[in-house]
Parts: structure tokens; sequence; C-alpha cells
């Protein structure tokens, strides 16, 4: 790649790294406000009967499936984040995926927050509870991680076709 090929890929990784960082600071803010003022299993009603914020220690993956699996987490968080530089940075070359380029993104800064909280207390700090369908507690790392992946597979579904993803994936 030449030299002006080399300026634009920098110019558009920083932004990127800039976006992550302050994603990741967002969802470490709010999980530490969390920690500071409230005990571990208090319950806030934001709106009575459908949600609340409700503190909880997830040492586990999604409904709490694989507690205390840490090394496995770290493992897979680092293989996803791995993938995931090699498909942002294979993504730059076209400006037609800057959609997925945000959504990786969104995917990396959720799971390095979570990966945070894994390395720091062994467990994931989890506080937002949709009471009203009983759904699992979770914070705004899995926000990112869950809306960037849907709207990933919606995209891969039903706007980019076959060309686009040999364009992507070719050596």
């Amino acid at each position: 790649m030449n030299n002006s090929g080399n300026k634009m890929i920098a110019g558009r990784v920083i932004p990127a790294i800039i976006s992550v960082v302050i994603l990741i600071i967002i969802d470490q803010i709010s999980k530490m406000h969390i920690i500071n003022t409230m005990d571990l299993f208090d319950s806030i009603p934001v709106i009575n009967g459908v949600l609340d914020i409700h503190y909880i220690r997830n040492a586990g993956a999604a409904w709490g499936m694989f507690q205390n699996k840490q090394i496995m987490f770290y493992i897979e968080t680092v293989i996803i984040l791995l993938l995931a530089m090699i498909l942002y940075i294979r993504c730059l070359k076209k400006d037609k995926y800057k959609d997925i380029r945000i959504l990786i993104l969104l995917i990396t800064a959720g799971a390095i927050g979570n990966f945070i909280d894994r390395l720091r207390f062994k467990y994931v700090i989890d506080f937002i509870y949709f009471k009203i369908i009983d759904f699992p507690v979770f914070n705004i790392a899995d926000c990112y991680i869950t809306i960037g992946v849907f709207v990933l597979i919606f995209l891969m579904l039903f706007k980019y076709k076959e060309a686009d993803f040999d364009e992507i994936f070719k050596k």
C-alpha cells in the first residue's frame, strides 16, 4: 500500500479508536456509579413494574451460563477482538462498508467493557433489568454487543450480497 493509502487508513482508524474508548468510558462510568451508589442486589424502580436498576454481579455469560469460567471468557474475548480488528481493516478499503465498521466498533467496545470487568473483578457488573418480561439483568456493554450483532446479522441477510462478502474476506 502506498503512503496515501496508509494515511487514509490512519485517518479512519484513529477516530475509530477514539470512538471505542468513549463507548468504553460510558460503560465503565455507568458500572462505577452503580458500585458506588448501590448495595449488591438493591433495586431502584425506573418505570414501576417495567424497568429497574438492579445491581448484580455476573460471573458467567448471558442468563448466568458458564458461571466462573473466566479463562474461557478471556480467550473468547481476545479471539473476538482479533477477528474484529481484521474485519474492520478489511472493511476500510471500501466506503460502502461504513455501517459494518460502526457495528464492529460497537461490538468491540462492548467486549472490551465486559473484559475490563472480568479482569478487575472476575465478574461483570449488571444493572439494567426489564422486570415486565423478567429479562436477565444486563449492562451498557451488553447493549453495545447485542445491538451491534443484531444489526450486523440484519445487514448480512438483507443488504449485503455474496459478492460483498467475497470482497471483504478475499485473501
